[in-house]
């Protein structure tokens, strides 16, 4: 494996899944992308302005903040060499999307094992990404590091 593409969103366990899926890259000696996407930007706001520390004017504005948290993730992880990408889009066909274009091994993403009516209005990225997915995937059940 040369290069892993890890797809994190502002959930508390990005964290986590970022330092799980970077360790593995480690191990590999493999080069990292950290990935973001911004998928329908008004909704994607209201969601954003109730869980996140940082207060910002409007829906132009995610993509910046977005970055910075990338920025501060590849920071936190202390290795400079680490790419980063912010996208907008639907989630799974931007990370499929990424993962094309940058040419990746395998894509590691967390699922946040969320219950049945969620998965049901909104849907869930892993299972869809394992339905489309060409790539091998790496999925952290993020309800489990929560302890």
């Amino acid at each position: 494996m040369k290069k892993i593409l890890i797809a994190i969103d502002y959930d508390p366990t990005a964290k986590r899944v970022a330092a799980e899926g970077f360790s593995m890259a480690k191990e590999m000696n493999a080069k990292v992308i950290l990935l973001h996407v911004v998928s329908n930007p008004v909704l994607y706001y209201a969601s954003y302005m109730a869980m996140a520390p940082v207060q910002i004017k409007g829906p132009h504005e995610l993509i910046a903040v977005s970055q910075d948290f990338l920025d501060k993730s590849k920071h936190d992880l202390g290795d400079d060499t680490i790419q980063t990408i912010v996208k907008e889009g639907d989630i799974g066909e931007s990370i499929l999307e990424t993962a094309r274009d940058q040419e990746v091994d395998i894509i590691v993403l967390g699922t946040h094992s969320r219950k049945w009516l969620e998965n049901i209005l909104i849907g869930s990225v892993a299972e869809n990404l394992l339905s489309l997915s060409t790539f091998p995937l790496f999925i952290i059940p993020t309800k489990k590091l929560e302890k």
